[in-house]
């Protein structure tokens, strides 16, 4: 077999999955994947590798490669090297990105860039695989393609005689899948053909719709229609490609039980993670659909399958040793997450019903993929979802080990300043609600959030949670926070410097921290000179949303925050705070000179918090308006005044989706 070097950058997992699937599937077609997360650059060095190298690699919401990659990236940034220093070096790349965000799979494409202009090439075009519609759109047909691009490579390299035997092992696999072209395939996702043109509708315009859509779909149930649980023609009479079995590797024991405060310093704008929990009604639906109900309190004791044929089988690092199986669905596996396809792939294997059977084949092969998209993927439908739909599946514990993902912490800004509040941090949150499309409960409430809003009932309505036990007094709740990876999204050094804020929503939550920062600071030092300070709020109602009102005011008032420039979405124009604009991003264009002058002309900071997906990438196209009109050059030299501003860790953004 012939081997390659297969690295992957992660984030939150999804990098890892895909890399380990091309590592499984590598044998069947007569090759040995290498596999290594790019931060462990003691298994591997790429100034000495011979073999073709294959690179996985996620993009966070700022744009930026994972945290995993920094290192990484740090090393291959280092202006010293030489043009040729990677010139040995042949490579495919598959970067993973959501077209909403502003930076579409820039950490792969920062990556790419630097790697060719080191003299490395590709032997494999470069995909660019969008969550926005679907990983699997790009990641399949992808990974499809690169098999034959492997072969040609060590064909062209090391001769077609040395290659005979790992070209019939090619061979025989091909004859059990689709086969592949061997010439290169550039795949790029044709992202403005398939999304949805829903821009310009508002929430509550959505939401009333989808009530009536699903009162409309209700009443018009039948036959003729597909659903989670049934599929109508052509499919459902369609020969299926579905992907192979994911090999078992765990091996789960339940034994029966025999039952400090940190200190947390932080700066303004830092960001902590909070450890939350799954909602405690789903964790018990679980264990009563899995029959576990009696064990919940048992301890799992993990090992590893003495008989697997997963490569690199390790137990996974987020289940802790000696827990209670309660404790593990409760705080370490994300079981609302999307199943994947090579999740159902194995629930078909523990499903008994021929009919339930083979509505999962479908789902996870390549010609459900439609209805993948719609019943799974894009209805957001989760593990127990699945497991009310279909019944006779009974899948064991160890499988829901093997494919849950980590529950992972939720980022959340800091609201104050310690010079403000010595040893309190604050912070700020919204409770997400959604529409459920697969349960008989219609609102489902975020997992941090909807357990965070239960936790602060006791405190915002201490009459009602209140017990005799402790003389109506409501318990303050605990919750725990870790502190995030350093970032840069703080105050400039010179206070003198002029800073423009922008945070609509709870977006303004980094910029409190900002203000009470600065009023302590002015109040120390009387005689300092200080920068005028920016912000742009915004929210959709005057009355019920405008957050921090008051402390806002107060910092206008005293002269901490020079402007103040707040818009409401949904309110008419009214007041004299208010200017006669929805969004921040219309606020920031009625006062684009004084941004381009401070921006360009006064070496000033940026800062944007807040949605990713939608404000990020508006404000972002706001100022790209803006240096054109001002500087008088074309968008592109626009975009790139702005990129250097970016690099200059002057325009920082702190936004989440």
């Amino acid at each position: 077999m012939r081997r390659f070097l297969l690295l992957y950058a992660t984030q939150q997992g999804q990098a890892k999955a895909i890399a380990e699937e091309i590592c499984e599937k590598a044998a069947a077609h007569g090759f040995s994947a290498d596999l290594h997360c790019i931060s462990e650059s003691d298994k591997y060095d790429l100034k000495t590798e011979t073999a073709p190298l294959v690179v996985v690699v996620s993009t966070t919401g700022t744009g930026d490669p994972p945290d995993t990659a920094h290192k990484f990236v740090k090393k291959i940034q280092d202006k010293t090297l030489p043009g040729d220093f990677f010139a040995h070096l042949r490579y495919g790349l598959l970067g993973l990105g959501d077209s909403e965000y502003t930076y579409f799979c820039n950490g792969g494409k920062v990556i790419d860039k630097r790697l060719q202009e080191l003299g490395a090439r590709h032997f494999y075009d470069t995909g660019h695989a969008d969550d926005c519609v679907g990983l699997e759109l790009v990641v399949e047909p992808w990974i499809d393609g690169l098999w034959a691009a492997l072969t040609k490579h060590f064909v062209s390299s090391k001769g077609i005689e040395e290659m005979s035997v790992a070209l019939t092992t090619a061979s025989t696999a091909s004859q059990k899948t689709d086969p592949v072209k061997p010439e290169l395939i550039h795949i790029e996702s044709q992202v403005e053909l398939l999304r949805l043109d829903d821009s310009g509708r508002k929430d509550s315009e959505v939401l009333e719709q989808n009530a009536v859509n699903r009162d409309q779909s209700s009443a018009l149930i039948s036959e003729l229609e597909s659903s989670l649980t049934r599929s109508i023609p052509p499919l459902s009479q369609a020969s299926l490609n579905i992907p192979a079995l994911p090999p078992e590797y765990l091996q789960v024991h339940l034994h029966e039980s025999p039952g400090q405060k940190t200190d947390f310093s932080y700066q303004p704008g830092d960001a902590f993670n909070l450890i939350c929990p799954n909602s405690d009604s789903e964790v018990q639906s679980l264990l009563q659909r899995l029959q576990l109900t009696d064990q919940r309190e048992h301890l799992v004791l993990l090992k590893i399958k003495a008989d697997t044929k997963k490569k690199g089988a390790a137990l996974p690092q987020h289940i802790p040793e000696r827990c209670s199986l309660q404790f593990i669905l409760t705080w370490c596996l994300e079981i609302r997450a999307v199943p994947k396809k090579a999740f159902l792939r194995a629930l078909v294997d523990c499903t008994s019903d021929g009919a339930e059977k083979r509505r999962l084949q479908e789902l996870c092969s390549r010609q459900g993929a439609a209805d993948y998209n719609r019943f799974v993927r894009d209805a957001c439908a989760n593990l127990l979802d699945l497991l009310l739909a279909f019944p006779s599946c009974q899948p064991p514990l160890s499988l829901l080990l093997e494919h849950l993902p980590k529950l992972q912490p939720r980022p959340y800004s800091c609201a104050s300043s310690s010079l403000s509040h010595p040893g309190k941090l604050h912070f700020v949150f919204n409770i997400v609600e959604f529409l459920s499309n697969t349960t008989p409960v219609v609102l489902r409430r975020g997992v941090c959030t909807g357990w965070l809003a239960t936790l602060v009932e006791s405190v915002l309505q201490p009459n009602r949670h209140a017990s005799h036990a402790d003389g109506g007094k409501a318990v303050t709740p605990q919750i725990f926070i870790s502190p995030r990876t350093a970032n840069s999204f703080h105050l400039p050094n010179d206070p003198s410097v002029p800073i423009i804020m922008v945070g609509p929503g709870t977006g303004v939550a980094p910029f409190i921290g900002f203000l009470q920062h600065r009023e302590k600071l002015q109040e120390q030092h009387p005689d300092g000179h200080y920068g005028a300070m920016w912000l742009f709020f915004g929210c959709r109602h005057q009355e019920r949303d405008y957050l921090f009102r008051e402390e806002l005011r107060h910092f206008h008032k005293h002269g901490i925050l020079t402007h103040l420039k707040v818009s409401f979405s949904r309110d008419s124009p009214a007041g004299e705070e208010q200017a006669p604009v929805k969004y921040v991003q219309d606020n920031i264009q009625l006062h684009s000179k004084q941004v381009a002058r401070l921006l360009l002309h006064e070496n000033g900071y940026i800062y944007v918090c807040g949605d990713a997906k939608n404000m990020a990438r508006d404000v972002n196209d706001t100022l790209v308006e803006i240096i054109s009109k001002e500087v008088g050059v074309d968008k592109l030299e626009a975009m790139k005044t702005l990129a250097t501003l970016k690099e200059e860790k002057r325009y920082l953004q702190d936004i989440w989706s």
